[in-house]
């Protein structure tokens, strides 16, 4: 038969704990300062290889979003504030900054023609002529961020994927499962038809004219129906393949 430990027992191994808390609280604080001591090598070091590739930062893209990631490793992010080192520095805030405006711009001037939904690629293909350089000069990552601070401000703006597909919306308007449905078949050729909905899809004919022409109303269809089949094709500007982009 076992004896229970006395009041003796039970302190010993009360302070035991205590010793084992004390020694595990010690080990997580030197790991804790030495990934601080680590992340502030890190930090300095990133600091030191923006000096010394700025120019390559502000012209290539690439090269821009593969330094993105690597700030976002170290938690540092140069588009929080258009002052300090990073702006400063590089110039990449008022870079986003200016981008911005510029995406808010086309998708107001583009609203009436996709109804608020315009494809990425499309978008980057429109600022790059706004800036009169080389297509890839603005890549989708640089748009991406842009949107991102967009949100941050409230404006509405947001992302979407739709298929293999990104979409920038514009509109409060909100994309159910039958919207994203009819979307991605329309990547295809652009347009969908009615029966070939209710085929690819196996809607009846009523779900599929009720959501056509929902989208019709949102702006982000238009109709077409000057063919000799006489079938009414719905276009979406929105995924109708983009000249010169590939994706």
């Amino acid at each position: 038969m076992r004896r229970r430990p006395g009041i003796a027992g039970l302190q010993n191994q009360a302070a035991a704990r205590d010793q084992y808390r004390l020694v595990g609280d010690h080990v997580a604080k030197l790991r804790t300062d030495m990934m601080k001591e680590q992340l502030e090598t890190f930090r300095s070091q990133l600091e030191d290889f923006a000096r010394k590739h700025k120019n390559d930062i502000r012209k290539n893209p690439a090269f821009r979003a593969q330094f993105h990631e690597m700030c976002a490793k170290v938690g540092v992010d140069p588009l929080a504030s258009n002052k300090g080192f990073w702006a400063e520095l590089l110039g990449i805030g008022d870079f986003y900054y200016e981008l911005g405006v510029q995406i808010v711009d086309i998708c107001l001037a583009t609203r009436s023609h996709n109804g608020g939904l315009i494809n990425l690629q499309e978008l980057c293909s429109l600022l790059c002529q706004r800036h009169k350089v080389a297509r890839d000069s603005v890549s989708e990552d640089d748009c991406l961020r842009a949107i991102n601070k967009l949100k941050i401000l409230g404006s509405g703006f947001e992302v979407v994927s739709v298929g293999k597909k990104k979409l920038v919306r514009s509109v409060p308007t909100e994309l159910n499962k039958d919207h994203n449905e009819i979307l991605e078949l329309a990547q295809v050729q652009g347009y969908v038809i009615v029966d070939e909905v209710e085929k690819r899809l196996s809607w009846s004919s009523g779900r599929a004219i009720d959501t056509l022409e929902t989208l019709l109303e949102e702006g982000l269809a238009m109709i077409d129906d000057g063919h000799r089949d006489g079938r009414r094709r719905y276009w979406f500007p929105c995924v109708a393949s983009v000249p010169g982009a590939t994706g």
